[in-house]
């Protein structure tokens, strides 16, 4: 599997910049990603980035912020929870966010994709909840489960390998 190598910082000399001059950067960046509706929120670049290209490939309808471990909806009905995880060298942590109450049927498939160091699609998966509880991990300190989006997940019977769809989201916006 090809992984892709960070990229330069496009000429901008962030080397010279100001920590007040970064972080106004990084918020425009954000204001406009909103802008063109690609980040939903201002919280988390890659689970909005997630949300997003997963709509957009899929065709599914994005649920609103605050619905409990549902993200989206399929035109047939089905509900998926999306996550994302950006691997980098300095954290190729495979774990995704928390998973709540995982055992009471709150959606009906996970939407996973990991992300190159510079937003690619590395891979990305659909799973059925059931497949999902059966490899997570419960933390009873934190009330969350756990889950590990390693490479044998793509093995699992019903697992779909929908890396290509996510590839193929057209960015023009």
């Amino acid at each position: 599997m090809k992984e892709i190598e960070p990229t330069p910082a496009c000429d901008l000399q962030l080397s010279g910049r100001s920590i007040p001059e970064l972080f106004d950067m990084y918020t425009a960046i954000g204001d406009e990603l909103r802008q063109r509706g690609i980040m939903r929120t201002s919280n988390n670049l890659v689970g909005d980035l997630a949300e997003y290209i997963f709509s957009k490939a899929m065709g599914w309808t994005l649920e609103r912020n605050s619905k409990e471990a549902i993200d989206a909806v399929d035109p047939k009905g089905t509900r998926y929870q999306i996550k994302g995880r950006r691997l980098t060298p300095q954290n190729p942590s495979r774990q995704l966010g928390a998973l709540r109450k995982l055992d009471t049927d709150n959606f009906d498939m996970l939407a996973a994709v990991l992300f190159n160091p510079d937003y690619s699609v590395q891979r990305a998966i659909l799973l059925p909840c059931k497949q999902v509880l059966a490899h997570a991990t419960y933390i009873d300190e934190h009330k969350l489960w756990k889950f590990m989006l390693t490479d044998d997940k793509w093995h699992l019977p019903e697992a779909q390998d929908v890396t290509e769809q996510l590839r193929a989201v057209n960015w023009a916006v």
